[in-house]
């Protein structure tokens, strides 16, 4: 049996793949995820290695894409509602983390030569329309 694979998304970290990989299973998807063990025993590699990728059969591939959209990406708030951009009113507001203070650099520089975590991380929220980075109160 030969069968090809189509990779249907990308994550940083194995935990968020493996939160989608549990949907598309419930949903009656073959799901495989590729590269997770080499990021779990060091996430630094993430973005080297292209992030942790879940991977369907050829054949299923529509369906998972079409499952996946139904998924929102943005920020909600502790109720469920879509966090607002400030500047322009865009729900499209992602939460990253940011190594802009010297805090966060440091920590960044530790936890690079000391291959763990870094215990102290940074959050801002950015808007995909304007870019605007804010915090949320």
């Amino acid at each position: 049996m030969n069968e090809s694979f189509k990779t249907v998304a990308v994550f940083q970290y194995s935990s968020e793949a493996q939160i989608i990989k549990a949907y598309l299973e419930s949903e009656g998807i073959q799901v495989f995820m590729v590269d997770n063990f080499t990021i779990d025993i060091d996430p630094l590699f993430s973005n080297t290695i292209g992030g942790v990728k879940l991977k369907v059969l050829s054949k299923q591939e529509n369906k998972a894409l079409e499952l996946l959209s139904s998924i929102k990406k943005y920020s909600l708030n502790d109720d469920g509602k879509a966090i607002h951009c400030p500047n322009c009113n865009s729900k499209k507001v992602q939460l990253l983390t940011t190594v802009r203070d010297i805090k966060s650099f440091l920590w960044f520089v530790f936890g690079l030569l000391s291959a763990i975590l870094p215990p102290y991380v940074k959050y801002t929220y950015k808007c995909q329309d304007c870019n605007t980075e804010f915090n949320q109160k």
